[in-house]
């Protein structure tokens, strides 16, 4: 009686076994999503320095890039308004280009770092890789699809987020954050630009 026990007792673990192998399978294939939406990220020299997807079939989106061939820090990463990269179009104010891109994605008019298409900061090695992925909850994926597209900017600085404290004071007077800031978060020039586009 007890050597039969034992062998029920094997069979159920055994079957147990396989059907968690089972589920964790599926739960991998759950997890190997198609992306919604894709971009080539270029410099205004024309070189690819990264790429990225958005993944939102389960819930908030999924952004996630892979970027080389860049200087090493911190570099601010954002959707901009509109999906043109015009190596061309130059930033009156400051000579950047992809002026084209316009400002950040915003559907509610928020400062920053609270528009829609603000994203963390995207770290590079020393080896001038990097990669990043971010889930927000801020847009869906047909946003960026809308009449005039969506563009995704690699900012030269990195983004404060415009976390800048009352006890740093402007020659002016004014505490805290000032209006460029509440624009990018001091993230500077526009380094690399890609175009949204449906896979």
């Amino acid at each position: 009686m007890f050597r039969i026990r034992q062998l029920a007792l094997a069979v159920a673990v055994g079957a147990g076994g396989t059907a968690i192998a089972a589920a964790a399978a599926a739960s991998a294939a759950g997890d190997a999503q198609d992306p919604q939406a894709t971009a080539v990220i270029k410099t205004a020299e024309g070189a690819t320095v990264g790429s990225l997807t958005v993944d939102a079939e389960n819930g908030p989106a999924r952004v996630t890039i892979k970027a080389q061939g860049l200087p090493p820090g911190y570099h601010g990463l954002h959707f901009h308004q509109t999906g043109v990269c015009d190596a061309n179009s130059k930033d009156p104010a400051t000579g950047s280009p992809f002026f084209s891109a316009g400002p950040h994605l915003d559907t509610g008019g928020h400062e920053h770092a609270h528009h829609t298409g603000d994203l963390p900061d995207l770290l590079i090695n020393t080896d001038g890789t990097g990669t990043a992925t971010a889930v927000s909850d801020r847009f869906q994926v047909d946003q960026l699809f809308d009449a005039d597209g969506t563009s995704v900017i690699i900012h030269a600085n990195a983004d404060n987020q415009s976390n800048i404290p009352d006890r740093y004071t402007a020659p002016d007077g004014q505490k805290g954050p000032d209006a460029d800031t509440l624009k990018a978060g001091d993230s500077g020039g526009r380094t690399a630009c890609g175009i949204l586009q449906k896979p």
